[in-house]
């Protein structure tokens, strides 16, 4: 083979690497909708870092590694699960077809309740920095299952969240919201945990 032909097979390889890594790692999502003001805006265009939540089911991994056996299915995540007060992307648990974003509000084996506006985390309330305005919204009490978040929108006037259809699991989550990257005049990074 010339070096140019091994070049430009070399190119290829390599651009169908980064292409690969980008689908596999990064997915983008625009916000439609009011339900995260004053944090997001509709419109919008984010990243989404999928890498962080990517979870390792043990059985099949044993497969892979010789000398590794698994008797029982056990998920575990490679970086770690999601945390109180990051923004992320989800299936709507009611229409896998849509995604939404919104605000992890409580962790699994947490016992959640919402009254007159407030957030309360096992008797404790939530304090929350990132909210323009509250509301007075009431949600029944639940206690979290070991696979189930609970999520909010920053704009709890406007947001269709858990208080309306309950806890999200944990395999609707797609990932992380990184930032903002179009409007480029509104480019941000979204932080994680207040």
């Amino acid at each position: 083979m010339s070096r140019v032909a091994r070049e430009i097979v070399e190119a290829i390889v390599l651009a169908l690497v980064v292409f690969l890594v980008i689908q596999t790692g990064v997915r983008n999502f625009k916000v439609e909708g009011s339900s995260m003001l004053p944090t997001l805006e509709g419109g919008q265009y984010l990243l989404v870092n999928k890498l962080v939540y990517f979870r390792l089911d043990t059985v099949r991994l044993s497969r892979v590694v010789p000398f590794w056996k698994v008797a029982e299915s056990n998920e575990w995540f490679a970086l770690r699960p999601p945390q109180r007060g990051e923004v992320i992307v989800f299936h709507y648990p009611r229409d896998p077809t849509k995604d939404f974003v919104k605000r992890v509000i409580g962790l699994p084996g947490e016992r959640i309740k919402v009254e007159s506006g407030e957030v309360f985390i096992d008797g404790v309330q939530l304090e929350e920095p990132y909210l323009a305005s509250r509301d007075t919204s009431r949600a029944r009490e639940l206690v979290l299952r070991e696979t189930e978040y609970y999520v909010m929108g920053d704009n709890r006037r406007g947001s269709n969240d858990s208080r309306n259809w309950g806890p999200v699991d944990v395999e609707l989550v797609l990932g992380k919201v990184w930032f903002v990257y179009w409007p480029f005049s509104e480019v941000q990074i979204i932080g994680g945990s207040p």
